[in-house]
Parts: C-alpha cells; structure tokens; sequence
C-alpha cells in the first residue's frame, strides 16, 4: 500500500468508517460512488455482505483526483 499523506489543517478529509463496493480488495483509492459512508467501526462491520462485494474499511478522505472525480483512500480493511 502507498503511504497516505495526511493534511491535519484540512476541513473536509478526515478518517471516515465506510462500505467500499467493490469485486476486488486490491486497490488503495476508490471513487466516491464506491463507498458508502457509515457512523461508526460496527455500522460498517454489520453492513458487510461479501456476495454483494461489501466490504467495511476505514477511509481517508474525499478527495480530487487528477481525473476530476473524488475519491477515498483506504487506511485499512476491517474485520
């Protein structure tokens, strides 16, 4: 994994609990249609559903990319 570099005067990126969408679990950044975003650690782990490529991380984030999207960091995967 890339190191993230994090921006502790930022207002808008934070550490954030989340679902990430998604067939396969080796990617570092998602885009913002990928994740649904959770209230806390056991939201995410109680939302996770494998059939349906849900997976609860904990993201950084949003973020611009250089393609124009926003998109999310993973810290790490939980559970």
């Amino acid at each position: 994994m890339h190191p993230l570099i994090i921006d502790p005067d930022s207002r808008s990126l934070d550490h954030r609990f989340a679902l990430i969408r998604s067939p396969r679990r080796n990617r570092t950044r998602y885009p913002e249609g990928c994740i649904t975003l959770t209230r806390d650690e056991a939201t995410a782990l109680a939302g996770a559903d494998p059939q349906r490529h849900l997976h609860p991380a904990l993201v950084y984030g949003p973020s611009a990319s250089s393609e124009g999207q926003r998109i999310y960091y993973l810290v790490r995967w939980l559970g």
